[in-house]
Formats: C-alpha cells, structure tokens, sequence
C-alpha cells in the first residue's frame, strides 16, 4: 500500500462543530487523508433508506470542495474504504466529477461500524419519522441499547426517544397508507401510533389527509374518541317478535340494569298503556 500522506497545507477541512469529532473520539486511531474516490465505496449495510436531492450539495461540491471529511474504514483484504459516514458527500463528489475525497480513517469492527453509521445517521435532521424509527429500532435490537442508552449515544431526550420508537409499531399497511397520503411528520404520526388497532389507525390516517387536520387537532380527535370510548353506554333492551311483526327497544339512562329493573320498567309501560295514559301515537 503506498505511503500515507497528510492533506495538502492548500486543503481546509472545515466543518461546524458536529458529530465527526464524537465520532472519531471512539477507540481507535483516526487518521486524516485525500483517497482517490474509486478505492472508497458505499456502507452495504447503510441505514438511511433514500439519499434525497443532491443537486445542492453537488453544485456545492463543485464550487467549493467536500468540506467536511468522510468517515471510512479499511478493508485491507479488499485494499478499499467503505464509508462509516458521508455518503450523500460521497455520491455528490463523484458527480461532480471529483477524484478523491478529504476522509477520516476508522479502525473499527463491523459491529462499531454500524453503531457509528447508525449514529452519524440519526444525529441529521434530514431523515423521516419511519427512518429514524428504525434507526433507532435496530441500535436497541443489535446493540441490546436501552432507551437511556440511545439518548445519551445520539444527545436527545429519553422521551424523545420513546416517542420516536412508538412510532415503529405502526403496521406496514398502514406506513404505506402514511406516505401516500402525505402524512409523515413526527407529531401526526404520533397520534396514529396512539390509535388502540389498526382500524382506528386507518380512520386517524384518512381524516388527517382529508381535513388537513394539524397535530394539536389530530390530538384533540384522539382525546374526544378516547373520553367517549370510557363513558358508560346506556343499557339497550332489544326486542324482535318470532314473526318479524314488531320490534320493541327500551334505553334507560343507567348503564347496569338488574332483571328485575327491566321487568318493573316493562310492566311500569304496559300499565301506562292499558290505562290510556300513553297515546296510541306515541306508543
């Protein structure tokens, strides 16, 4: 392999502060250097689902240069870079026609490699609610991570968090509905993960859509079904005759009735009715 070289004195590697120098501060040396762009390839096991627009970045890339460096680890068996972090910088840099890129080399195992994409990923502002849900899914599942764990690892609040992973337990068909119907912020989500099944789920999805409905009223929908679904139903006594002729209801009031209330009542009825104090209309 040829000899390592620092970057040219002519190359700034600017960024703001932000999550390479968390990153980089894990065990393990890190080293800074151009790369020629053909050694360096894409993480297979990359978290983020789409790379979004890259028109901006790629004009930024020709204009100014990658100025903040890629993240990369070595596989000497395959003398080649796969990319921890940057990959919507890599792809920019080869459209833009760029040779090599300003990386930081990561010695790391394959289980920290992905603890750090996952991380890197999640700590962006630019993934989906679903995204960063299964983010956030996978660390707990791979790494055994509670949700302390994640909040400290990714500098959020643990109730942040928790919500963000409720989130998850969306069911796939109604994800799908989600997205086609254009509801994918954090907050209505939210409430549609709040829904007690699935049906309820569908219902919340088609009315947000539909009346354009924001979080605070999506809430306030939720809260009313909710406050209705604990009030006691009034007691309903059905009654169809053997022949189809007549079909008496009674509804009282109270949500327990006894058998002997509902028999006092039925007779209370019948001894109005014969003495003629309910007319024929009414009855």
């Amino acid at each position: 392999m040829s000899k390592r070289i620092g970057l040219p004195v002519t190359l700034k590697m600017r960024h703001d502060a932000h999550y390479v120098e968390t990153l980089t501060s894990f065990s393990g040396a890190s080293i800074g250097r151009m790369i020629p762009i053909d050694k360096v390839h894409p993480n297979p096991d990359q978290p983020r689902k789409a790379l979004g627009d890259l028109s901006e970045l790629v004009q930024s890339v020709r204009e100014k240069g990658v100025l903040e460096p890629l993240l990369v680890r070595y596989m000497p068996r395959e003398d080649a870079y796969y990319i921890i972090s940057g990959e919507r910088r890599y792809h920019a840099s080869r459209a833009a026609g760029l040779r090599e890129v300003p990386c930081i080399e990561k010695i790391a195992d394959d289980a920290e490699t992905l603890e750090l994409a996952l991380i890197e990923n999640l700590q962006r502002k630019d993934l989906t609610a679903f995204e960063e849900a299964d983010g956030l899914f996978r660390l707990a599942e791979q790494f055994d991570y509670t949700h302390d764990d994640i909040a400290k690892k990714i500098g959020r609040a643990r109730s942040s968090v928790t919500e963000t992973l409720s989130i998850r337990m969306i069911p796939d068909a109604i994800r799908r509905l989600c997205i086609e119907k254009g509801v994918t912020s954090k907050s209505l989500l939210l409430q549609v993960a709040r829904q007690p099944n699935e049906r309820k789920m569908h219902e919340m999805v088609m009315q947000i859509a539909q009346s354009g409905l924001t979080r605070d009223e999506a809430r306030r929908v939720r809260q009313e079904e909710k406050d209705a679904d604990s009030r006691p139903r009034p007691f309903v006594f059905d009654y169809h005759s053997p022949d189809s002729a007549y079909h008496f209801r009674i509804q009282f009031r109270r949500s327990q009735i006894s058998r002997d209330d509902l028999i006092r009542s039925l007779r209370e009825i019948l001894s109005e009715l014969e003495a003629g104090s309910i007319s024929s209309s009414a009855a």
